[in-house]
């Protein structure tokens, strides 16, 4: 019986053994799998940082990212070739970002709140149609909000690319929100009624600071939105101190002469450093943002 036992042990002893083995070597391959394919989605931005920094004949006749010839002649350049500073537009841009950023949360958050709690008839049907809109392509609604806005006179300013958002026009953040309303407990919100708050008071002082990871979300993503949208202002701002930094970049490039492309990849460097920052700072309020409202 004792040997018997000796041999199950040793037998049950190798099989753990070999079976670490084989997680260990899984888990190696993985990451060095997972190593691979990022080397290969971020070598692109790489060479895009690096190329920045190459002179101007050099940047497509070597497309390796070690290089020694370097300067920072592009970005003297590109700040001041466009017939006005670059800081310009990066302001245009941030000035388009904040409007859109306070309009969608202001707006978003009062109708993801009526949808959340208020009862009112047709709520069910409003709901649906307003998430039918988020399958409704852009360019359907092109004509008529042109038309419109030409008729307001609001062409050549940022009226177009910011009233809307004060509209609750962006219906995924309202669906965000709603979600996240629904899953609050609705004791909360009976004690503030039993208390004599009204449904704005509600709003403001109880759904508000709750909703903060949903908040923090639906800003991060209009900011890379709006930071990175080319179509929108370039439909609506004719005027070259307007344009946003998505739309000023164009101006390194012509078809009828020599393209600055060492220009245009150092103020793309630049115009990314702010997307940047905002991913890295909201990383942790997207995360729990997503994870709080169910959304897998």
């Amino acid at each position: 019986m004792t040997t018997e036992t000796v041999t199950k042990e040793t037998v049950h002893v190798r099989s753990s053994a070999s079976y670490v083995a084989r997680r260990r070597l899984f888990s190696v391959l993985k990451h060095t799998a997972l190593i691979v394919a990022s080397a290969v989605m971020i070598y692109p931005l790489i060479w895009l940082v690096v190329s920045s920094f190459k002179p101007n004949d050099q940047i497509f006749r070597d497309l390796s990212i070690f290089t020694t010839n370097l300067t920072i002649e592009n970005y003297i350049n590109g700040w001041n070739d466009l017939g006005a500073s670059f800081s310009t537009f990066l302001l245009n841009s941030t000035v388009l970002s904040v409007g859109a950023i306070a309009g969608n949360l202001i707006s978003c958050s009062l109708a993801a709140y009526a949808f959340g709690r208020l009862k009112f008839r047709g709520r069910t049907l409003l709901f649906a149609i307003m998430l039918a809109t988020i399958m409704l392509p852009f360019q359907v609604v092109l004509v008529p909000q042109f038309t419109i806005f030409k008729e307001l006179g609001w062409l050549n300013t940022f009226l177009p690319l910011i009233v809307p958002k004060f509209l609750a026009t962006d219906a995924f953040f309202v669906f965000l929100m709603v979600q996240f309303i629904r899953a609050l407990p609705k004791e909360i919100f009976e004690a503030a009624r039993i208390d004599g708050a009204g449904h704005f008071r509600t709003y403001l002082q109880i759904t508000v600071p709750l909703m903060v990871p949903a908040l923090a979300t639906t800003a991060i993503f209009t900011f890379i939105w709006t930071w990175s949208d080319f179509f929108g202002p370039l439909i609506y701002l004719r005027i070259p101190e307007m344009f946003p930094v998505s739309v000023a970049l164009k101006g390194f490039l012509d078809s009828q002469s020599s393209s600055d492309f060492g220009s245009m990849f150092a103020m793309s460097v630049v115009s990314l450093v702010p997307l940047f920052i905002a991913f890295l700072v909201g990383q942790k309020y997207l995360i729990k943002g997503f994870a709080t409202t169910g959304i897998k």
